[in-house]
């Protein structure tokens, strides 16, 4: 582990292609033990409660390709502060510091795990109850098919192919595009 005193998050979703602080580098990152899932019902960013939509999470096992953003430590607080006023609305993450590899370096990174105790995390769900909340939701930050394709382009452009997301994207792009499907249909189970 590199001892140093640098001050690195980890990003696997939004955070990557629209990160929001400042920080001084930016570099490829994989940290193991964790996956980048669509298993988390949004109520606030991509859906409500009535009609959520689903999101990213790092869940347990394998390992996540993404981003890393290295930040000055003088602004760790105020950094922290923001990613948590983003992550943690209704505390389905949990932030803790992660082991990731950044070229042949290993630093510690603040990563947000997801809670499998919290009522919106939704485990692995199939490929058409996906589409189902990624066509309707819809939130404060904006329609959670939005968040797909772009997130879909970023890792493209990071030379990173996620199976499950492509598969999304490409269907969000077919012939039924523009489907919205009756919202009562896509309400998250009761826990």
């Amino acid at each position: 582990m590199d001892a140093s005193t640098e001050v690195w998050i980890f990003a696997y979703g939004s955070l990557m292609w629209r990160p929001g602080f400042p920080f001084v580098e930016a570099a490829p990152a994989r940290l193991h033990g964790y996956h980048r899932s669509l298993c988390v019902y949004s109520w606030v960013h991509r859906g409500t409660r009535e009609v959520p939509g689903v999101v990213l999470g790092l869940d347990r096992g394998g390992s996540c390709r993404g981003w890393a953003f290295r930040i000055e430590p003088a602004q760790e607080a105020e950094v922290l502060a923001y990613v948590d006023s983003r992550e943690l609305v209704t505390e389905v993450y949990r932030r803790r510091r992660l082991p990731v590899t950044i070229g042949a370096r290993r630093v510690l990174a603040w990563g947000y795990v997801v809670r499998r105790d919290h009522p919106q995390y939704a485990g692995p769900l199939p490929h058409e109850r996906l589409l189902e909340l990624v066509r309707c939701g819809v939130g404060r930050s904006g329609r959670c098919r939005d968040y797909i394709v772009s997130t879909v382009e970023h890792l493209e452009s990071m030379g990173i192919v996620d199976g499950h997301l492509h598969k999304l994207a490409k269907a969000l792009a077919g012939p039924d595009a523009d489907l919205i499907d009756d919202p009562a249909l896509i309400a998250a189970p009761a826990r």
